[in-house]
């Protein structure tokens, strides 16, 4: 696969007549700490990914200082199976965690996560937030040296709000919350962030930073939705007629959405923006916080969505799809590793390769032999690198498997083996992914080679 890359500040530097730079003699520049950024249910609605409308300086600013990928793609589209395969290195078939009832213990037996690698390494190692999916035995409590969970105040349990689908999903509701960012969870975790960040340390840290929002039920202080009008947050159109080739094809029914007025996806994707621009300023308190003590220089920061998300688009309205806007989410990375900043990239890669990047990045030990994702780094290091040609992603409906591979042009799926119907997706010319190519004829052989893909071994 090609790899493209926009070389925004090199070109720059090229044009004043700098010398080019010679990247391996910079791999002597190392990074002391890591602060991991995993936000829950986080899409490519911001503004260095060129979203018109969505507010978010902070991360736009971290962008500039790092690498954005345009092609990062989870392994699972949904918060439990995601983390615990990320976390491990591991498919979700292969840790065995495919729904978010399955506790990670059950399954872990001496596997070594991914904090727990960094504590064994001698980092210092603290979990905000949601990291992993849950806590206890959910989490991987010999893995940090401090956990912690925060929870909305009184007051920001207050607010105006209002339930969508007149309370046919209960988790379908927003609310314009009263009180300050420290009402709520997100506000406190930045809270307790900056102040680990400005204690006094003797070791390099790990710092997992697990923000909540946009998650639903999308609660934010009223400032933040107060920065969208309804009339500029517009739902995505969908063709006339289109329905999913499968019923299995989408998680759930449409029938709750179908009822949806102008006004309930407006609203939806207002306060999915105002959860994100909230989020976006927990983010600056973070990037401060390094830059006021000095660590900005030294911590290499990752900062990406645990899974991507609809909003609107197949007329659905939530996440576990296996389409780009269920499993695509934003990934950036930023540090002494990355010796050009600012750059984009369109090379993939998918979220199991997140672990032993960042160990080979860190120049950790002992790592594991087991993991199945493989290491970006030298991507990282030299973007002009290429990296995987094809992405794989599954789903599970009840007791069936959705399987799917995406390559820079196609997108392939198989329900059930193929025993329960295929899809196929060009993406160049139907980006948005309506048109089921599978039944095509004329596509068979290039669905053969798709398959050859999906279900080849590494």
């Amino acid at each position: 696969m090609k790899t493209t890359i926009l070389l925004l500040t090199a070109i720059a530097s090229n044009c004043m007549g700098q010398p080019t730079r010679d990247i391996k003699s910079e791999r002597t520049k190392s990074d002391r700490n890591v602060m991991f950024i995993v936000v829950d249910d986080l899409n490519t609605t911001l503004g260095c990914y060129g979203h018109p409308v969505v507010n978010t300086p902070n991360i736009d600013r971290l962008a500039q200082m790092g690498i954005r990928f345009n092609h990062a793609y989870c392994n699972y589209a949904v918060s439990g199976p995601s983390r615990s395969s990320f976390l491990t290195g591991l498919r979700p078939e292969t840790i065995n965690v495919l729904d978010n009832n399955t506790p990670l213990q059950s399954v872990l037996g001496d596997r070594v996560t991914l904090p727990y690698l960094f504590k064994k390494n001698g980092f210092y190692t603290m979990s905000l937030g949601k990291v992993f999916h849950r806590d206890k035995e959910y989490n991987d409590p010999k893995a940090w040296d401090e956990i912690y969970s925060f929870a909305p105040t009184t007051i920001g349990k207050k607010g105006e709000n209002r339930n969508m689908t007149a309370g046919a999903l209960k988790w379908c509701e927003w609310m314009a919350a009263e009180g300050t960012d420290e009402d709520q969870a997100d506000g406190q975790i930045a809270e307790k962030a900056v102040e680990f960040i400005k204690s006094e340390k003797d070791k390099p840290f790990f710092l997992a930073v697990g923000f909540h929002k946009p998650h639903d039920p999308f609660i934010a202080p009223r400032e933040y939705f107060d920065m969208y009008p309804l009339e500029i947050c517009d739902p995505p159109g969908i063709p006339p007629g289109w329905q999913p080739p499968y019923k299995h094809t989408l998680p759930g029914e449409t029938s709750v959405f179908d009822k949806f007025s102008d006004q309930d996806k407006r609203e939806f994707v207002r306060s999915y923006y105002a959860c994100v621009s909230f989020m976006d300023a927990q983010v600056g308190k973070l990037l401060k916080a390094l830059e006021e003590t000095n660590q900005l220089d030294n911590t290499l920061i990752i900062f990406f969505g645990d899974n991507g998300y609809h909003l609107g688009e197949h007329n659905w309205w939530n996440k576990v799809t296996i389409f780009e806007k269920g499993t695509n989410a934003p990934f950036i990375i930023a540090g002494q590793s990355v010796r050009v900043k600012g750059l984009v990239s369109d090379a993939m890669f998918e979220y199991i390769d997140i672990y032993p990047t960042l160990a080979e990045l860190m120049k950790l030990n002992n790592t594991p032999q087991y993991l199945e994702g493989k290491s970006f780094a030298e991507m990282v290091y030299d973007p002009s690198k290429p990296f995987r040609s094809e992405v794989r992603a599954i789903v599970r409906r009840g007791e069936m498997l959705g399987r799917m591979v995406k390559t820079a042009k196609w997108r392939y799926v198989e329900w059930d083996n193929g025993l329960k119907g295929n899809e196929l997706y060009d993406q160049i010319t139907d980006p948005t992914e309506y048109n089921n190519l599978a039944c095509n004829i004329e596509y068979a052989d290039l669905i053969s080679e798709l398959r050859t893909l999906l279900y080849k071994s590494e």
